[in-house]
Order: structure tokens, then sequence, then C-alpha cells
């Protein structure tokens, strides 16, 4: 046990942390630590509810008899009892906040037992009538694990009747302090000493009073923000007790559609922040910890964290204070709405307005995320709370934002100070969803509102993307124990997203799927994913920025949590690949690139769009963009004020001429006086013109087909002397085709209507297997036991769409695909034909082999193919879902390299001259 706080006119503490006895329900007696949830010590209890039991012994230390004695509890989740010596002491409800008890001198004795009954109650509203889950504010305990025990410390406080029970301070740029204090009942009538201090020692503001408001003037103070932390302390003497409070100098506010700070436009670079340790759970491993990760977000480019519906750890906002990074809280959500959660809500809002108002890093508050708890599309009395419960919020503390309901779809805003929303969508494969929702959200999109009559709508708050993001994955090896054990999180997952969030086993089934073949080892895929990760959050942010009318975003998230592998680090705080290159986007000035297309043929002139967009700082006359890789040039870039862009520019890029497919590269840098005030990079899939000699001919039923191929150079001519044949599905004759040595090529993109297969029709198969009627409802064979034995599955509505848990899609560059550039996962280049649809029937064994291109989902989770070959008979069949034709032949180069691959490849199929 460690005394703190021993010199004169301070409170002394006891730390009470470290080894307690604790059981479990009706387990056995053993050594827990604390602080630390049960569940992130015993594997046996990981993922409990119910009832535990904490006991310890202590002494009272010499000379503190005299002295009031209070026992401080940093948070239990969920309800405590606590009794000392078998005397009950008090209790208390809530998860996430402090509270303390006053110990009566008649229970204390030389040798203290202190017993803590903690419950962390399930949804069974019977065994817990009192508090079930679903009716307590919780957070994310429902998604990664429930959370018991005292997960923060515990102390025994030493301190006089006479004392200061809590400072609330208010500090504006206008450097007056408005200080209010409460005193003890002893002390009430008495007078306080009040001075500031700054960071130098020097006392710059005293002054004398009693309970109640005070106000301090300080001259010239320094404000506070992250690019200048500056902190003030404010001391307060009463008696012998002194308490000291940390604080900052600064005013936020919204105007215009703009954030203020300090009076000045700031753009928001946020994560989102789980607020999740790998071995505590819910508590950070130590002072030092935290300040690492606040370190690395800053070195990301951030400076916002929005802590995600969690109440952290008091270090955390120290170390935001300390360093310069602003902090978005939340309240934890409540499942179910009623009175008494609602009350719950409150009572935690207002918990930690007490705990944490003094902290200058807190600039907003959200009462509701994602509409969690309430029902407002439907319940005009949830409208209605949120609307009364943000001015409530707003009247208790004026010097911060208020959110509302941080809103995604279709869910809504009905009063609010920010008007954020949550959209997710993967690039390539939904690139354009993504640009047209952007679009419409700068544009001031009604959809963000409430279209129900009654929003409290202004018009001008901030517009903030306060969730966006895309899945890569962390590096196994770098999470698992000395020994190689897996944390016990490794077998959660599996009951979200249909499966593909399990991590357990993620190397054998990317061994099993023979994917070494494609990404050469499983160390090669990682790698990939997290630049995929990448790819997709830098053309998001250059989206964005390209709106003036978007003042921030906040990025899905800081850190993975458990199977949730969307983080810019892991859960261990190791940094993805990209760490030292993301700062060039997630910054204040960005250069936005934007190529009329990500691929283009060699020697031609490429339009690239160019846009600069500014944060706090404005960009000055006569800055100028420079370019150079695989072309170069400069051009001088207009002024632009704070948070605005300048008008785009479109630069006439000569690509060099190339006798091989390869990525081209431009590295741009802006200066200005001098200084380099941003760079980025954009990537071109660069091809050689088509070489259309000695094409195999082609036989294509369909017109448009025939022309497409055509206008690519092909020889179309009928099926009896042709090399393959072209089609979209096919039919029964077809197949029969095939089976007499036929080779098929199939563009199976959606244009044709087929029975969820590649065939237009549906062969009658087995009569009595045709005639079986049960329960009312007609069986129907396997799809993929029709011939050519592939199913066609539509992406939308499954978990093969691609926006919040990813999916990665790639093409083995081999055989005809080997000059594809890039790779292997798809990139922007493959934006104009990224499938829609997916192939499957292809066993786990053939993807290394006829599986030229395919996808897997979150943990290497539901593979399906987008190339897939197939022997039928003596002939066979290449299938596709890429969309090959929508635009007009050899328009783009990636949709003609792959057809001239596919060809190649259709016409190589082996023939067997055997009988089938």
């Amino acid at each position: 046990m460690q005394v703190t706080g021993t010199g004169p006119g301070t409170r002394r503490r006891l730390s009470l942390d470290g080894v307690w006895q604790f059981r479990h329900e009706d387990g056995p007696w053993r050594e827990a630590h604390v602080p630390g949830p049960w569940q992130a010590e015993f594997s046996d209890v990981v993922d409990t509810s119910g009832r535990a039991v904490y006991k310890r012994n202590f002494s009272v230390p010499e000379g503190w008899a005299d002295q009031e004695l209070a026992l401080q509890f940093g948070a239990v989740s969920y309800f405590c009892e606590v009794l000392l010596n078998g005397q009950a002491i008090g209790c208390h409800e809530g998860a996430f906040l402090p509270f303390e008890f006053v110990l009566p001198a008649s229970a204390i004795k030389a040798q203290n037992e202190l017993e803590v009954r903690v419950t962390m109650p399930s949804a069974d509203h019977r065994a817990y009538p009192d508090y079930p889950f679903g009716e307590v504010p919780h957070g994310k305990i429902s998604w990664y694990g429930r959370i018991g025990g005292l997960w923060q410390s515990v102390a025994l406080e030493a301190r006089d009747p006479t004392h200061i029970e809590s400072v609330v301070i208010s500090a504006g740029m206008d450097g007056v302090a408005q200080v209010e204090l409460a005193f003890s009942s002893a002390a009430q009538g008495r007078q306080a000493e009040l001075s500031i201090i700054d960071a130098n020692g020097s006392v710059v503001a005293e002054a004398t009073s009693g309970a109640g408001v005070t106000s301090l003037r300080v001259a010239n103070a320094l404000l506070w923000s992250p690019e200048a932390p500056n902190l003030y302390s404010l001391v307060v003497n009463i008696g012998t007790d002194k308490r000291v409070e940390t604080f900052g100098f600064r005013t936020v506010e919204t105007r215009d559609g703009q954030i203020l700070l300090n009076g000045k436009p700031i753009y928001m670079r946020g994560a989102l922040d789980q607020d999740y340790y790998p071995k505590g759970i819910y508590t950070p491993p130590s002072l030092e910890f935290i300040e690492d990760q606040a370190r690395k977000a800053k070195h990301l480019g951030l400076n916002l964290l929005r802590c995600h519906i969690k109440v952290p750890d008091p270090r955390y906002y120290e170390v935001a204070d300390r360093l310069g990074l602003l902090v978005w809280t939340e309240v934890p959500n409540v499942a179910n709405f009623t009175a008494k959660s609602a009350d719950r809500m409150r009572q935690t809002m207002q918990g930690i307005l007490d705990r944490d108002r003094n902290h200058p890093s807190i600039i907003a508050w959200t009462l509701i995320n994602e509409d969690w708890g309430t029902r407002l599309v439907e319940n005009a009395e949830h409208r209605q709370w949120l609307k009364d419960s943000y001015d409530w919020l707003k009247a208790e503390d004026p010097t911060r934002l208020v959110v509302d309901n941080s809103a995604c779809f279709p869910n809504f805003h009905v009063k609010t100070d920010l008007n954020d929303y949550h959209y997710y969508r993967s690039v390539p494969e939904r690139r354009q969803e993504w640009d047209d929702i952007t679009a419409q959200f700068a544009a001031g999109a009604d959809w963000t509102f409430s279209p129900l009559g009654d929003a409290e709508r202004r018009g001008d708050e901030p517009l903030i993307v306060s969730e966006f993001g895309v899945w890569g994955l962390p590096d196994p090896k770098l999470l698992r124990g000395a020994d190689g054990s897996e944390p016990d999180w490794f077998e959660t997952g599996s009951l979200w997203g249909d499966g593909v969030a399990l991590p357990h086993g993620v190397e054998e089934r990317f061994a099993s799927l023979d994917l070494h073949r494609t990404f050469g080892s499983f160390d090669g895929f990682i790698e990939n994913v997290q630049w995929y990760q990448f790819m997709n959050l830098r053309y998001q942010i250059e989206e964005m920025r390209r709106y003036p009318s978007i003042m921030g975003y906040v990025i899905t998230e800081l850190t993975d949590v458990h199977w949730e592998a969307n983080g810019l680090m892991d859960i261990e705080r190791n940094p993805r690949v990209f760490h030292d290159v993301f700062a060039q986007i997630n910054t204040d000035t960005v250069i936005v690139p934007r190529p009329a297309r990500y691929a283009a043929y060699g020697g031609e002139t490429l339009d690239v769009e160019i846009t600069v967009a500014t944060g706090g700082n404005p960009l000055p006359e006569g800055a100028v963009l420079r370019w150079s890789g695989d072309a170069s040039g400069s051009i001088t870039v207009p002024a632009a004020g704070p948070v605005s862009t300048t008008s785009p520019s479109t630069l006439k890029v000569d690509l060099p001429a190339t006798g091989t497919s390869r990525m081209a590269r431009l590295d741009f840098v802006l200066e200005a006086g001098g200084d380099v005030v941003a760079r980025n990079s954009c990537d071109i899939a660069l091809y050689p013109t088509r070489d259309t000699s000695a094409l195999p001919t082609i036989a294509a039923a369909d017109a448009t087909l025939a022309t497409y191929a055509r206008g690519l150079g092909y020889t179309v001519v009928p099926q009896e002397k042709a090399d393959i044949v072209l089609c979209y599905a096919v039919d029964g004759a077809d197949v029969e085709v095939m089976k007499a040595g036929g080779r098929f090529l199939i563009l199976a993109d959606g244009s044709v209507a087929t029975n969820k297969n590649l065939r237009t029709d549906m062969p009658d198969g087995e009569l009595p297997h045709r005639s079986i009627v049960a329960d009312g409802k007609q069986f129907r064979p396997s799809l993929d036991q029709h011939l050519p034995g592939i199913s066609l599955v539509e992406r939308d509505g499954t978990i093969w769409r691609g926006d919040w848990i990813a999916g990665f899609s790639w093409i083995r560059r081999d055989g005809p695909f080997a000059n594809i550039p890039g790779g292997p996962i798809f990139d922007l280049s493959f934006s104009g034909v990224v499938p829609h649809h997916l192939l499957t029937g292809f066993r786990p064994w053939e993807f290394g082999n006829n599986v030229h291109a395919g996808m897997v989902v979150g943990w290497v989770h539901k593979p399906a193919a987008i190339i897939g070959e197939k022997r039928v008979g003596r002939g066979g069949v290449v299938a596709t879902t890429f969309r090959l034709t929508r635009e007009a032949p050899g328009a783009d180069p990636v949709a003609a390299a792959l057809f001239d691959a596919l060809v190649v490849m259709t016409a190589q199929l082996p023939v067997d001259d055997g009988a089938s």
C-alpha cells in the first residue's frame, strides 16, 4: 500500500490498489488485481455477468485518527455494496464515475477488512429487476464483451473536515476565470484563498472567496489549443485543506457553418477512440501508455479524439490537456429507453460534468449515438426528450458544443450544434456511392435532420463526417503472447457480420485457400490489406476536403478493438504500415489530385484536377505546386483563407510512353514562403497501346457483346469457326457445346437475368426431387449443381457488399493477368469495373489455381470468386463478374486489358479429346 500527500496542508491518500481476494458467483476464491475488470484477468469468466465479491485488509496509517476518512472508488461496474468490518457503509449504481463513502469512526479498527460486493447485470429483468442491462448506460460493453468489477483505482483519503468539495472553472479567451466553489458543511461561512499559477510557477492572479462564484483575471493569458496547450493551475486553500485544479483558457463555438477555437476556424481531424486496452480492456496499463498513444495520434495528424460512448480514466483527459488533443466525449448509451434509463443517462452526464468539466481539451458532448436506445424515427416523445436534453446540457455547460444524436442512416438530428453524420463505403468497390453521398452531405442534405416537422435546425451547423473508414487487418503475430497463446478475444466476433469478424484461425483459412500464390505469404497479405486501408482513407479524406462546407471528420478508428479491425493502430498500439505517411493527407492543408481516371495509356495527356484545401491556417499569395515522378511541372496556386478550398485547377499531364504495364506515380509538393506546406501523391495504372494482331476469334450471339468485341479489334465469326464463345449467360444448348469441347467466356455482370447461377434456363433434373413439397414449400436442387456448376450472387444485401467490414478483392498477377499493373488488391484504377456480383461454387482448393480473382471478407472469411474457370465435359468455361462493357470499347484501359486476358485464358483452356 502506498501513502501519498504526506506534506503539511495536503490531503493524504492510501492506495488500496493491488491484490484482492476475489470470487465470482459460487466459484473459487482467488487473487485478483485492482484496478481491472474481472473479465480481463480470468479466462473462465471472460464474458460473464453476475455477482462477485472483492475482499482485502488494510490498516489506517499513524496520525490519521483525527482526520475525516473517505473511501474513494474511481469506477465500479455496475452496482456495488461496500462493507467495512462487516458493517454496511453504502452502495452505488453506475459503471463509469467516481464515488466515495465517509467512514464512520465507529466502523474503523486497527486492522480492517474491506468487502465490495459487485453486480454486473444481464438483460434478465427478472433476475435484475432494478437495473437490467438494457436499461443502464453501458456503451460498447454490448459489442466487445461484458465489464464487471473494480476497474479503476480504490483509495482511502484523509482530510480535514473543513474542506473544499468541488471547484468548477470556466476560462475563456478573454483571460477571465470564473471559479465556483463548494465547501463541506464544516467549512460553511469560511473564506478560501485562490491563486492562479502559470507554467513557470509564477502567481498571475489572486483572490479571496467564500462558497459560490468569483472571478480572476489573468493579463495576457496564453490560450490553450492543440498547437499550444498552455495550462494554468488554480490553487484553492481553506484552512489546512488545499485543492489544485489544472485548466486552460479557451473558447469553442460555432458560427456561419464553422467551428471556432479561440475565435479562429479549426478543421476537425479526428478519430473515434473506443478507449479499450490490450490487457485491461477498460483499464489503461499506465499513464505512460496513454501518453504514448496520444503522441502516436498526433504523429498521425489527428487533432481530436471522439471518446466513444465511454467515460475514460481521468488520466485520459489530463494527457489530452497536456499534449494538445481535442476530445469529443459521449454519454454511454442504453439499449432500452425507459423513464429510468433516461434518468440514468442524465445522471451519468451530470457526473461527467462534475468530474471532467475543467479540462480544456473537451470541446463537445454527445447525448445519443446513432439512435442507440432511442427510437427517433418512430417516437415523437423520444425526439422531444432529446431536444429537452440538449437544452438542459447547453444550460449546464454553455462552454462546449452539444450533439443531440450523432446520426447515421436512417436516423437524424433534432437540435444540435454540429450536423454530424456517419456513413461507410469501401473504394474502389463503392466509390461512386461515396462520392454521391459526400456531395449531398456537403450541400446540406435534408436527410440529416428530422423530416417529421419537429427539427429545430438553424441552418449553419458545421458539417462533420463523424464516422467513416474501412477495415485493414493487424498482424496476428504481434497480438499473441510470447508462448504463442491468443488473447481471449480471438475467439469472439463470430456473431458479427455473418461470422466474418472471428479472428481465430485466420492463418489456417488463408493457407486453405492457397492465397500464398496470390500474396506470396500471409505477411504479404497483411501488408497489402493495410495499404488497402490507407488507399481508402486517403481517397475519402481527399473527397471530403474538396468541399469547403465540410468542417471535419472522425475516422473509425484510432485503434482496433478486439475483432474490429479498422484501427489506425492495432489494439496493442502497434502502427500500421502507413503510420509515417498518413499525416501527409491527415493534415491542416491538403493537396487533392483528381485524375480524370486512375488508368491511362502510355503517351496520353491526362487531365488531373487539383484542389488545395486549407484548415486553420490560410494559404498565402505566391504558393507554388510542383509535381514530379512520371511527369513534372509547376503552377502557382491562388491564396485561400482558413478552412476553405482553392478553385480547382486542371493540369494537363503528359504521361510517358511505355512498352509494359506499370504503375505511374505523380508526387506533389506545395510550397509557400520557402516552406513545404503540403505533400501528396497520385498513382496511375499505365498501360501500353494494345496490340490487336493475332487476336483469337470470337462468337457472340448477343449483338451488344459482338459490337463490343469488334470495337476492341476482335473478329466475330460463327460459333463453329470461333476460338471462344462470348456471352452473358448460358442455357442447356450451350452446355452441350461445352461438353463437346467448346470454350466459353461468360461475362456474368448481371446484365442478363439468370436463376442465381450462370443459366438462363432451369433444367428439369430428376422429377422425384423436383416434386418434393414439405411444409408448403417446393424443394429446389442446389444451383451450383447445374452445369457449369457456378452460382451467381448479388453483393447488395450481403456481407460481400463491403462497407463497414471490408472485403479484400484481389486478382492474381500471373499467366494472362501478369500484365495488369499494381496489386494484388484492387486499386482505384478498378473503379469502373468492380463487380456487383460474385461467383460461388468453387472449393477452397480451387482458389490457388482455378480462381484467378476473388475476395475474402474480414478475417479471411466468405471466399468468393470474381474470375473462375471450370471444366465441363471435354470443354470448359471462364466466368467473371467484372463489369467490362459499361464504357465504349477501349475507353477504360483496365476493362480492355482484363477482357484481352480473359479471352486469352479462355482460348487456352485445355480440350479433352476423350469422352466426358
